[in-house]
């Protein structure tokens, strides 16, 4: 019975310092290559992510307006590897509960996603973490 409870005690404490995802937070988008031309991020609005544990939604943002919420998604990391489902959009899609799959860097508050897209396209994408 003392080592059921110490095994116990040891996932709770152990489980206690998972902070979940490295992606939890806000991120704003900073331009891309898709199918090899460079992108900056859009003018006069700004594209920003909001990643929980496993989902996303994605919001566009202009000054003095409410953002607006045009994408949400769920999402799974394994390794280096990201795996992307959208639920929900507002523009017409080919992608909604489409798994597609991403290799993802982060160095520091950088993330860089690289993947293909079912249509083919090439996609590479640079996010900043918001502070």
């Amino acid at each position: 019975m003392k080592r059921i409870l110490a095994a116990v005690i040891v996932v709770i404490v152990a489980s206690s310092f998972d902070d979940g995802s490295p992606f939890k937070g806000t991120w704003q988008y900073l331009g891309g290559i898709y199918n090899g031309k460079k992108e900056g991020p859009p003018e006069g609005y700004t594209l920003q992510r909001k990643y929980d544990d496993m989902h996303f939604s994605s919001y566009a943002l202009e000054k003095d307006a409410k953002p607006e919420r045009y994408e949400t998604g769920d999402y799974s990391l394994k390794g280096d590897t990201c795996i992307e489902v959208q639920t929900y959009c507002t523009q017409p899609t080919k992608l909604k509960n489409i798994a597609v799959r991403y290799v993802f860097t982060m160095r520091h508050d950088s993330l860089i996603f690289k993947g293909t897209l079912p249509s083919g396209m090439q996609v590479e994408e640079y996010w900043r973490r918001k502070k």
